[in-house]
């Protein structure tokens, strides 16, 4: 996809979280092993360019980083200089990550990093509270600019609230379990985040209901990603908090101005897309057969 930059591919389960993992089960499905790590094709992906000489990939854009793995594995430490070079080269550009190993990041960090690259928004995952409680505080004491969680899958009611009023979190997404797992996701524990997020005016993206969902104590099962961000932005749980500010430069360290950014379009499938409040809007690659449009 347009907005994901997988270097390289296959991880270790760690946690909870991981019990059904997604990539696992996709790669499953093709009758490949997910524990399987290694260097994908893709690895200098942001430095792709066009016939013209323009990078693919445009000042102001969100990218996704290590989607199918952990951007922090230890199995990859061998390639993650190559890919700290081609996130400072590409400093015009907003790197995603998202991360279970909190742990090993401090000792994961290029030389020149300092008090942090403004163009990295780290994430890490707390699926229930113990690995909130383990992960966030961490993340808490790190010197990155942006910081965000992920309570994805959702297993259980978790509280962010004493890690919220740091004032160092800037976005919270939440999800249930899908593809191959059926852990439910209940809406009060959607219903709790979201005003805790609210109450502190930090957005808060409830992305995708899961497979199973429980609302009111009844057990719904919805089958299909579309469907689930769908229902998801039918809540009425996304809200849209402080705007978060990342101060991008060019290749000379120069600030580049608001007409030169990416601005974000998207196609009639957005439309009814929980994830459209934090996604990189549609690369409009034709796949799905739809019209662009502004929504």
């Amino acid at each position: 996809m347009h907005d994901i930059w997988n270097p390289w591919h296959g991880c270790v389960k760690c946690s909870e979280g991981c019990k059904n993992c997604y990539m696992y089960y996709l790669d499953s499905m093709r009758d490949n092993d997910g524990s399987e790590i290694y260097l994908t094709s893709n690895a200098r992906y942001p430095l792709s360019r066009d016939r013209m000489g323009r990078y693919k990939i445009r000042s102001g854009e969100k990218i996704s980083v290590c989607m199918t793995s952990d951007f922090f594995l230890e199995e990859a430490d061998k390639w993650r200089s190559d890919a700290w070079n081609i996130m400072h080269m590409r400093s015009d550009v907003i790197f995603i990550l998202v991360t279970k190993r909190p742990q090993r990041i401090a000792e994961c960090l290029p030389p020149e990093w300092g008090d942090g690259w403004e163009n990295i928004f780290l994430n890490v995952t707390a699926e229930n509270q113990r690995r909130a409680d383990e992960r966030i505080p961490i993340l808490l004491d790190l010197p990155f600019r942006h910081k965000g969680v992920y309570v994805a899958p959702i297993l259980g009611p978790v509280k962010l609230g004493r890690y919220l009023d740091s004032g160092l979190i800037e976005q919270v997404v939440c999800g249930g379990e899908n593809y191959g797992g059926r852990r439910p996701c209940d809406f009060d524990w959607i219903r709790s985040l979201r005003a805790e997020c609210e109450s502190r005016d930090i957005t808060f993206c409830f992305m995708e209901t899961g497979t199973v969902f429980i609302k009111d104590g009844k057990e719904y099962v919805l089958n299909g990603k579309r469907l689930q961000t769908s229902q998801a932005l039918k809540s009425g749980m996304n809200y849209q908090g402080r705007p978060m500010r990342f101060e991008l430069v060019d290749t000379w360290g120069l600030p580049i101005p608001e007409e030169n950014l990416y601005v974000k379009r998207y196609c009639s499938n957005c439309r009814d897309c929980a994830m459209k409040l934090i996604c990189n809007g549609c690369s409009f690659c034709g796949k799905c057969g739809v019209k662009p449009e502004n929504l």
